[in-house]
């Protein structure tokens, strides 16, 4: 049967080049993929049962590791969720489903969760592996848009990520239900990392080499200048002299030392900017009557990037680090930071 004139319209208009290089309606197409996108992730919360409470201690209290499973769109999906559960305290690793039949089933044991992925519930290469997932002893958690599925029934515990429709306006390209899916295993992931009481510290170890790496493991101690790399006066040194230390040490600033030692104040760059719209006479100016008392200060244990938030608070572009008696021990400047890559 034809298409009505209708229908027909709506064809022509989208396959039309010249409409469908339209601001407006590229705009408006968009907004809508983003609009169903996140009503089916909050329709999603609102079903959350007890089977979510039931997977996540299934998981929790795997002895091997999380085994996710999926194919086509959904093992994208997968490879994502096992990545994200590794990296959060649970370890995991992703098995497409048709290769499992291929070999890769012999990655799964019977100390295993396996999590298997589909939205239809019935896709071939999954239910054929689930009966010797079965006889292993593995359980079996699955993520399906289909509660009657195959893969739903079989499974010990089944999660509900179904969507009313998907973004595709074909309805036909899985959009809103990998959505869901991805969605309902990031919550997953968060509550397992919760229930571990995994740490900064712990995931900073998982991701030691990129830049997540770099902020949560590198200390001020690591970055900070220290003896002659950075700047140091007596407070009872003259303007002349400590504006010479600041040039060798480019730092941009210098400590202020009592005379035992003791960190008495600041004196930077922008202190003599202020200091030359006062005044013209420096000849008599000993850097005690002019530099900053009660500098900021780190300490040396603390996270590099607790430093620039610090900077960034106070708009500032240096700090003095101090040990736990608040005896000077070094200096650091933005550009530490953004060479050690923190910022």
């Amino acid at each position: 049967m034809l298409p009505s004139k209708v229908a027909h319209s709506a064809l022509v208009h989208q396959h039309d080049p010249a409409a469908g290089t339209d601001p407006d309606r590229i705009l408006g197409l968009g907004r809508e993929v983003l609009r169903i996108e996140a009503q089916a992730v909050a329709d999603l919360a609102e079903r959350l049962d007890d089977s979510f409470a039931k997977a996540a201690q299934l998981l929790l209290a795997c002895r091997g590791r999380v085994v996710v499973s999926g194919i086509g769109k959904t093992g994208h999906i997968g490879r994502k969720l096992a990545a994200t559960l590794a990296s959060t305290g649970t370890p995991a690793f992703f098995v497409h489903a048709a290769e499992a039949s291929h070999g890769d089933l012999g990655m799964v044991t019977g100390d295993d969760v396996f999590l298997a992925i589909s939205n239809s519930g019935e896709g071939s290469e999954l239910l054929a592996i689930v009966p010797q997932i079965k006889r292993q002893g593995a359980p079996i958690v699955a993520i399906t848009g289909n509660r009657n599925s195959s893969l739903a029934r079989a499974a010990d515990v089944h999660l509900d990520a179904r969507v009313d429709k998907e973004a595709c306006p074909l309805d036909l390209s899985p959009t809103s239900s990998t959505t869901a899916a991805l969605a309902l295993g990031d919550a997953l992931a968060v509550v397992l990392l919760d229930l571990r009481g995994f740490s900064r510290d712990d995931f900073a170890r998982a991701h030691p080499g990129g830049a997540l790496g770099r902020r949560l493991l590198t200390l001020v101690r690591d970055i900070m200048r220290s003896g002659e790399r950075m700047a140091s006066v007596p407070v009872a040194a003259s303007l002349t002299d400590a504006l010479v230390e600041i040039g060798r040490a480019g730092l941009g600033m210098t400590a202020v030392l009592d005379q035992d030692g003791s960190l008495a104040g600041v004196f930077t760059d922008g202190d003599l900017r202020r200091l030359i719209a006062r005044t013209q006479n420096f000849t008599n100016l000993t850097i005690g009557e002019v530099m900053h008392r009660n500098p900021r200060t780190i300490g040396a244990d603390e996270l590099a990037v607790t430093a620039a938030g610090i900077m960034e608070e106070h708009r500032i572009n240096q700090l003095l680090v101090t040990d736990t008696s608040g005896e000077l021990v070094g200096a650091l400047h933005i550009h530490d930071l953004t060479n050690a890559k923190v910022i």
